[in-house]
């Protein structure tokens, strides 16, 4: 079995107009919201093995975030330029090169890629409209090798995010 867990990055300030799109900050409801769906991921006893995140600042501070919350080493958050707004088959090629022997990755990064790749791998009977920031989608897949995840092949586990009803 593998498990992926698509995090949209929290939401973001447009407070500093002259940035960059790359180097905008997580917003003050970002950094409210990243600290709350960690907790919330940590409930659920996730074991990681790994961290890929879109070196994007909001992305990065998100995962740094969730890692501290869920007691992952952010020294071993991999930063890929590639997540950095990818469509879902530049995502997809990205999670079917996965090291086999990990069993347990998140990918944090933006939509509209991670919208479309979770409702392309996952189970097509539950439509997902939209990825919220700080949103997370994790599916199950019952395969050996990353390699052979593919279209519709995996379980969607659970959809959460910050204004989801407990």
């Amino acid at each position: 079995m593998k498990y992926l867990y698509l995090v949209r990055h929290a939401k973001s300030s447009w407070d500093f107009p002259e940035l960059d799109d790359f180097d905008r900050p997580l917003s003050k409801r970002g950094k409210s919201n990243a600290p709350e769906m960690g907790l919330r991921l940590a409930a659920r006893d996730l074991e990681l093995d790994s961290i890929i995140s879109s070196p994007a600042n909001r992305a990065l501070s998100t995962s740094k975030i969730l890692a501290e919350q869920l007691d992952f080493s952010q020294e071993r958050i991999v930063e890929d330029d590639g997540v950095y707004h990818a469509s879902s088959s530049g995502l997809a090629d990205l999670i079917k090169a996965i090291p086999d022997n990990f069993k347990s990755v998140m990918v944090v990064g933006h939509n509209p890629g991670f919208t479309d790749l979770a409702n392309y791998l996952k189970e097509p009977d539950y439509y997902i409209g939209n990825v919220p920031t700080c949103g997370v989608v994790a599916i199950e897949f019952a395969v050996n090798h990353w390699t052979d995840v593919s279209m519709h092949g995996g379980r969607m586990l659970f959809f959460d995010y910050p204004k989801k009803a407990l």
